[in-house]
């Protein structure tokens, strides 16, 4: 048996050798990866092999004819050290509930479980810390604002997002932040979009400066987006948007309990079919779990509802006289601005620039 070596985007063979291997198991490649591993036998076939995607991990399988050698073992243990390597000490994972208590033994915890797939990580109380922090920044907003904590059925959460905040969102919040005596708006804090985190963070702020009721919390790993959710698991988009949003409930519950959170309000989705599958979800689980959910409609503009993939489209051919109807004037300052040039040219090269 060969070592464990890296399997690079261009070596089409020794991809096809792994997405063999994962169809045995059931499971697609994902297409969300940045690093594949592969052990290799005498022979050079590959009989394991594992993934990664920023600070989870992926796409494990083994060989059915090499189980029970503990090689689950050592793809995992490279793949951590691979990990600690680019700075990512926090590692989760999404992996099938006959392999939870194997992932268990070796250090991992479970954080929500939701038909056919557990969602895991490698620190016991990183949760528990997340949910801490959210406590935190609550509790300060609330004495910088004077205010006392209100009643679960006057506290409302939000996720986005926001790539880039647009009238849309801010309509979203207008509404909830008018319905509500405290709003928790969680912002997705991965970069998994072509605005980074931090710009979205400075776009949002600017836009709700207005709201003195919505606290602003960068999600952390456990607000899954859809780059992060890993749909390999699951046969086709319907059922990605189902499970996912499942997920999505299985831990929004836990912060609902913590955070005291009564409501959740969602856009309504008039473009994605997948998108509007997950609202549909949510909308029949989340009272289930106490939290009612209210459907906003689009914010529309001359009729049309106000998107932020249309920004984004919009930006690709610098059409800034329509994007200037789309987005607050703090957004359309920061587009026209030298800092977003990068972000620009980045839409510029893509081809497909709606469905991130």
């Amino acid at each position: 048996m060969t070592g464990i070596s890296e399997i690079y985007p261009s070596d089409r063979r020794s991809l096809a050798e792994v997405d063999a291997l994962l169809a045995a198991e059931g499971i697609r490649r994902d297409p969300h990866l940045d690093y594949i591993c592969a052990l290799r036998d005498d022979g050079g076939t590959i009989i394991a092999t594992g993934s990664a995607y920023k600070s989870t991990l992926r796409c494990f399988a083994v060989s059915d004819a090499h189980q029970g050698e503990g090689l689950l073992g050592t793809v995992l243990s490279h793949l951590m050290e691979h990990e600690l390597l680019r700075g990512y000490a926090s590692v989760s994972l999404y992996t099938k509930p006959k392999s939870a208590k194997f992932f268990g033994d070796l250090g991992f915890y479970e954080i929500a479980s939701v038909d056919g797939l557990v969602f895991m990580e490698n620190e016991r109380e990183g949760f528990a810390s997340c949910l801490a922090r959210f406590e935190r920044e609550t509790a300060a907003f609330c004495a910088e604002k004077g205010m006392e904590r209100p009643a679960a059925d006057e506290t409302a959460a939000i996720v986005m997002n926001a790539n880039p905040f647009t009238l849309g969102h801010r309509a979203l919040v207008e509404r909830a932040a008018r319905e509500n005596a405290l709003v928790h708006l969680f912002l997705v804090s991965e970069d998994a979009s072509f605005f980074p985190y931090r710009v979205r963070e400075q776009l949002v702020r600017a836009g709700i400066a207005s709201f003195p009721n919505v606290v602003l919390h960068a999600s952390g790993p456990y607000i899954i987006s859809s780059a992060t959710f890993p749909s390999y698991f699951l046969k086709d988009d319907a059922t990605v948007s189902r499970t996912h949003a499942a997920l999505d409930i299985a831990v929004f519950r836990r912060i609902a309990k913590a955070l005291g959170i009564g409501r959740r309000y969602i856009g309504e989705e008039p473009f994605s079919e997948t998108t509007a599958i997950y609202n549909d979800v949510m909308q029949e689980a989340l009272p289930k779990s106490g939290v009612a959910c209210v459907v906003v409609p689009r914010y529309e503009v001359k009729g049309q509802a106000v998107s932020a993939s249309d920004v984004r489209e919009r930006l690709k051919h610098a059409d800034f006289s329509k994007i200037a109807e789309l987005v607050p004037e703090e957004t359309l300052a920061f587009l026209k601005s030298e800092e977003a040039r990068p972000i620009i040219e980045k839409l510029k090269a893509a081809e497909d620039v709606r469905h991130h």
